[in-house]
């Protein structure tokens, strides 16, 4: 599943290349693409035909893109869309051939490259959906969320980012640490990748109970968790097949830099020891049993 870096890789993406252009048709090649969009595809397709894109925002592992109306008032509506595990939105130019798993395609009155949303599993989707603050001049990108992505957490690469109230929060919690990592409620953008690797960088088991860090491990914590992101939005992001791409189909390299997560039995980076492989929940947790040791099990 694509995360933070990846989805921000794509935001940047589209901010170049479609933000500031206006849609001229849409076509729906699967009904799944648009499942979300409970009014249905023709209602998708006039909901944004017309309409110009204005920008292009991230939360957490979604992406919205505002619209406004042919005489540039906003619309107070928003092009949303998640890329599930397999989803891609590219920018192609006309001439390009369909992809096998085009979904839809979305095309601009300046005639250039086209956007097609692309996904072989159809697990990602697109939307329409109003904004909360319904994206009045003056207003606060915050206030101009859809109201499907409101729950979600601000991420800790964001300029307003609470670290002392996700410190206090997560030390209320009373969850595994990796758990709480994964909570999208608390903290935005963060997958399995990329938990692994900064709990790594922090030197806690993912099972560590949240009520029993410090103050201090939660700061390394933080720092473990902007340290990797950071790098890897540098890289590209992650990519382990040809599913994980940017709007111009390149893969990011990330991958190449990971410390614990998919490397069973190598040695870690910082001491040596072969990296494990726990189960966790449907997934698989990667760690150094010397550098990340197991919280040891209170008994009473």
């Amino acid at each position: 599943m694509p995360e933070l870096p990846e989805v921000e890789v794509v935001r940047r993406g589209l901010e170049r290349w479609v933000a500031g252009r206006t849609v001229a048709a849409v076509e729906v090649h699967h009904p799944r693409a648009v499942r979300r969009h409970l009014e249905g595809a023709e209602h998708f397709v006039a909901a944004l035909t017309g309409r110009t894109v204005t920008a292009a925002h991230r939360r957490g592992k979604y992406l919205w893109l505002p619209l406004a109306e042919a005489d540039g008032a906003p619309a107070g509506r928003a092009l949303v869309a998640h890329l599930g595990m397999s989803g891609q939105l590219l920018v192609e130019k006309p001439s390009q051939p369909d992809e096998v798993h085009l979904r839809a395609r979305f095309t601009f009155t300046d005639g250039g490259r086209e956007l097609r949303f692309v996904d072989q599993r159809t697990f990602g989707g697109l939307a329409v959906e109003e904004c909360a603050g319904g994206g009045g001049v003056g207003e606060d990108v915050a206030e101009r969320i859809p109201q499907r992505l409101a729950h979600i957490a601000i991420d800790p690469l964001d300029p307003s980012f609470d670290e002392a109230g996700f410190t206090a929060a997560l030390r209320r919690r009373r969850t595994e640490v990796k758990r709480a990592l994964l909570d999208q409620t608390l903290v935005g953008g963060v997958g399995n990748i990329y938990a692994d690797e900064s709990l790594w960088r922090a030197r806690l088991h993912g099972a560590r109970p949240t009520d029993k860090l410090t103050r201090a491990q939660v700061a390394d914590l933080l720092d473990g968790v902007r340290s990797v992101l950071g790098e890897a939005l540098a890289q590209g992001g992650t990519s382990f097949d040809s599913l994980y791409v940017d709007v111009n189909g390149q893969s990011g390299y990330f991958s190449r830099f990971l410390a614990v997560y998919g490397q069973e039995d190598r040695p870690c980076p910082r001491c040596g020891t072969p990296v494990v492989r726990e189960s966790f929940t449907n997934r698989s947790s990667y760690s150094c049993p010397t550098c990340q040791p197991r919280p040891r099990i209170r008994r009473s």
